[in-house]
């Protein structure tokens, strides 16, 4: 059976809906979360944690289970991960049981996250044309589709319980949609089985880390730094990460396109300076709409610089190509972990500005590597 049909393109683009709808839903449930266990922020924030630590876990070991029998049942236990554990997120009664279910849920997460874009390697190698940054898409608005779902059922007091259990049925019937679809069999990568990087797939993790970092810091310091700024109110905090949301997945609808006409090398160069020179806007803005601008072009710049690096980990020789995206989305997810803490300890000693300076430092790296990794 040929891995480019519609029947695998359309499961792999569902897996990625449903990895950005899973977590999405469980974002809103957050406030709920804290006011039910009575915990502050610290506490929290080490709830938070267990989700990442779970899931780098996992990926960890998903690409030695790949390694011998494929991306399928990976992909499947995933999507049954994420869709069981969202209903038991609402009714934990204790930080030690939401911990617990946070990390088993983030397991499901890494675990699904690392077998869908090695199954999307695999379509795209099939296909001969680009497809990475049209799956990566699918997960964005996965996301939009599933915070805005899940907000939506909140706000008419739907209930915490409901409203999740209402997503992970939709979430089980998608999986119903993908499992007959997917590549079956193993994929037999003999010899090197360990996922720590080796060769160009080092310098693969560390740009698909750096890249991973720029986008959370918007996430996590975007909204913060327009208000400590002054350039909008606290009520309007949230439309920079909106507009860049946005731009990265208009970015990635047409990413294949773009990368098809003017290929991999020049898709990191000029998406590293464009999302860069956002980062730069941002910093220096002294109007709310010049960085508004830059959250734009931070979105547009960046939207398909990690499809990119995805399909590269996959065209590689010195690794089997399942255990090198495993490693770049081991040391991607780090990158997100880490970077909301190195962004604020650079604004600690200086200031955020400064730190989204750095930010467009880091995205330069992308860009004297471009030639370096797709040679």
């Amino acid at each position: 059976m040929s891995p480019d049909r519609p029947a695998t393109r359309l499961a792999t683009r569902v897996a990625f809906f449903i990895a950005g709808f899973g977590v999405a839903c469980w974002a809103p449930l957050v406030p709920f979360a804290k006011a039910r266990l009575l915990v502050n922020e610290g506490v929290l924030g080490l709830l938070l944690l267990c989700l990442g630590v779970g899931s780098i876990m996992a990926m960890t070991l998903t690409s030695y289970v790949n390694a011998r029998y494929g991306s399928r049942p990976m992909i499947l236990a995933g999507c049954l991960g994420l869709s069981l554990i969202l209903p038991l997120l609402s009714l934990a009664g204790t930080p030690l049981e939401l911990g617990a279910l946070l990390f088993v849920f983030g397991a499901a997460l890494g675990t699904l996250d690392v077998a869908m874009n090695i199954h999307a390697v695999e379509v795209e190698k099939a296909s001969g044309i680009a497809l990475m940054s049209g799956f990566h898409a699918l997960y964005s608005i996965g996301g939009f589709v599933g915070s805005g779902f899940m907000t939506f059922l909140l706000s008419v007091h739907f209930g915490a319980f409901a409203s999740t259990l209402t997503g992970a049925i939709l979430m089980l019937f998608a999986t119903a949609i993908v499992r007959p679809r997917l590549l079956r069999g193993g994929q037999a990568e003999a010899g090197h089985h360990s996922v720590i990087p080796r060769g160009i797939v080092w310098l693969l993790s560390l740009l698909t880390a750096i890249t991973f970092l720029a986008e959370g810091a918007v996430l996590d310091w975007g909204a913060l730094l327009m208000t400590s700024t002054q350039l909008v109110t606290d009520a309007r905090g949230g439309l920079g990460y909106m507009l860049f949301s946005v731009a990265m997945t208009t970015g990635r609808l047409f990413g294949d396109r773009i990368v098809s006409r003017i290929g991999d090398r020049a898709t990191l160069f000029w998406g590293s300076i464009v999302a860069a020179a956002g980062f730069a806007l941002v910093a220096t803005a002294t109007v709310a709409l010049v960085a508004m601008l830059g959250f734009v072009l931070i979105g547009a710049g960046a939207s398909n610089i990690v499809p990119v690096l995805f399909r590269r980990a996959g065209a590689q020789t010195v690794m089997p190509a399942g255990l090198a995206v495993a490693a770049i989305s081991t040391f991607g997810y780090a990158g997100i972990l880490a970077g909301p803490a190195a962004v604020g300890f650079v604004a600690k000693l200086s200031s955020l500005p400064t730190a989204f300076w750095m930010l467009a430092g880091l995205l330069a790296v992308v860009t004297i590597s471009a030639k370096k990794v797709t040679a």
